[in-house]
C-alpha cells in the first residue's frame, strides 16, 4: 500500500539524471502528483552536489551512472549538504548486492528504470515519510540475501582477486595484469582464472559485466 507522508508542504524532489528523455519524463510524472514538487533537475554529480545545497530537497532521485561518477558512491556527499534529504537510486539494472551497497552507503532505496511511473511516485512518496525502498523486482533477492539464502557473486575474493577484477575492469590483458600487479604472467592467469571461477563467469568479458551488475566495479 503506497504510504502517506508528514509533509504538511509539498515533498521537494531534486531528480538527478543525465538522459534529457528519461529526466523529462519523470520530471513530468512526478510534477502531476499531488504533494509533489520538482526544485531541480541535474546532469552530474558535481551539479548535484550544488543543487542539493542550494534547494535543501526532501528527496533526491539519483541515477547510479551518471557522467562524472557513480551516484551510490556521492550519497554521503549529497547528505553532507543536505542533511535532511533522502537519496533514492535510481538504475537501468540493479541486484540484491546493489541494494545493499546503497544501503551501506546511506541511501533511501533503489528503484528500476523499468519499475512503472506509479511505482516511482510511490517510492518517492515513502522515502520522504522514512521508509527504506527497493523495487518488486528485487525485493526477493535482497531478502534471500539478509537470510543468507543466496551467495553474493565475488563475495569470496581474496583481495589481490579484488585487485584483479578491478583491473579486468579497466580493460588490462592478461600480461597487462600481471605487470601491475608485479607478478609472473603465470601467477597472473591464475588470479584471472580464479576471479572468473568465484564470479561464475566464462570469460574476463562476463566477469567484468557481473561485476558491475553487481556493484564491485564501476
Amino acid at each position: 500500500m503506497p504510504s502517506s507522508t508528514t509533509h504538511s508542504r509539498p515533498v521537494r524532489v531534486l531528480v538527478v539524471e543525465d538522459h534529457d528523455m528519461v529526466a523529462e519524463a519523470i520530471c513530468l510524472a512526478l510534477e502531476r502528483s499531488p504533494g509533489l514538487e520538482i526544485v531541480g533537475r541535474s546532469a552530474t554529480v558535481a551539479t548535484a552536489l550544488s543543487d542539493a545545497g542550494r534547494y535543501k530537497p526532501d528527496v533526491v532521485l539519483m541515477d547510479r551512472r551518471l557522467p562524472d561518477g557513480d551516484g551510490i558512491s556521492a550519497i554521503a556527499a549529497v547528505e553532507a549538504l543536505a542533511p535532511d534529504a533522502r537519496v533514492l537510486i535510481l538504475a537501468g539494472e540493479g541486484s540484491a548486492s546493489v541494494a545493499a551497497r546503497v544501503a551501506e552507503a546511506g541511501g533511501a532505496g533503489l528503484i528500476l528504470k523499468a519499475s512503472g511511473l506509479d511505482e516511482l511516485e510511490d517510492a518517492v512518496r515513502r522515502v520522504a515519510a522514512g521508509e527504506v525502498v527497493v523495487s518488486r523486482s528485487l525485493l526477493g533477492g535482497v531478502l534471500d540475501q539478509l537470510t543468507g539464502r543466496t551467495q553474493v557473486p565475488g563475495a569470496k575474493l581474496t583481495p589481490r582477486e579484488r585487485e584483479t577484477l578491478d583491473l579486468l575492469g579497466e580493460g588490462l590483458t592478461t600480461t597487462e595484469i600481471s605487470d601491475r600487479l608485479g607478478v609472473a604472467l603465470n601467477t597472473g592467469r591464475n588470479h584471472v582464472q580464479r576471479v572468473l571461477e568465484k564470479m561464475g563467469a566464462r570469460s574476463q568479458l562476463e566477469a567484468v559485466t557481473i561485476a558491475r551488475r553487481e556493484g564491485l566495479i564501476k
